[in-house]
């Protein structure tokens, strides 16, 4: 195996993790979960790090990525909704701002054409906020630890970055498409 393939094999046991993780929280293993979903947090940021710093991208590896990403996401907070530890709204909001970006990128690249998506600051930083709010929640069924309250807040913060990449990138992809295609 060529090193330059390792990224999207991180990408792949990534996606393979998603069933896993699944089991442990619909089976009240939230300590099995916490591992599984830290394993996969830091395989998703060593994919990234090693794609970058040697410069070892590939068009597969632009897909599976992000595809990585949202299921196991998508997966964990539809199952901690089912499971009590997440309202629903709040996953309702976070799934809903998924399917818009998705429905978006395709109906971008069937309407107007290829581009080149690159995650902005303010969603790199929801993505960074879900994975911790994830990570705390499930800690927190676990160890009690952190409080509630700490809990809350990090919710709220997922929300409003949510909200806000949410709208920056229909901004965006609408700015984008008037513009027949050319960088907004």
């Amino acid at each position: 195996m060529k090193l330059a393939y390792i990224p999207n094999a991180l990408c792949i046991f990534r996606i393979l993790l998603v069933a896993p993780v699944l089991w442990a929280i619909t089976g009240g293993r939230y300590d099995v979960a916490l591992l599984l979903f830290v394993i996969a947090g830091f395989t998703d940021g060593l994919d990234g790090f090693l794609a970058r710093q040697f410069d070892w991208r590939s068009e597969l590896g632009g897909i599976l990525d992000p595809v990585a990403d949202k299921l196991l996401m998508v997966t964990v907070l539809i199952s901690l909704t089912l499971a009590g530890l997440i309202p629903f709204w709040l996953t309702a909001v976070l799934v809903g701002r998924d399917t818009i970006i998705v429905v978006g990128a395709i109906s971008y690249r069937l309407v107007v054409g290829p581009f080149h998506g690159q995650a902005s600051t303010v969603s790199k930083l929801n993505t960074a906020l879900q994975l911790l709010f994830v990570t705390a929640v499930l800690a927190s069924a676990v160890f009690s630890f952190p409080n509630s309250l700490t809990v809350s807040i990090l919710g709220s913060l997922v929300f409003v970055t949510a909200v806000v990449s949410g709208m920056h990138y229909v901004r965006g992809w609408t700015l984008l498409a008037l513009s027949g295609g050319e960088k907004a």
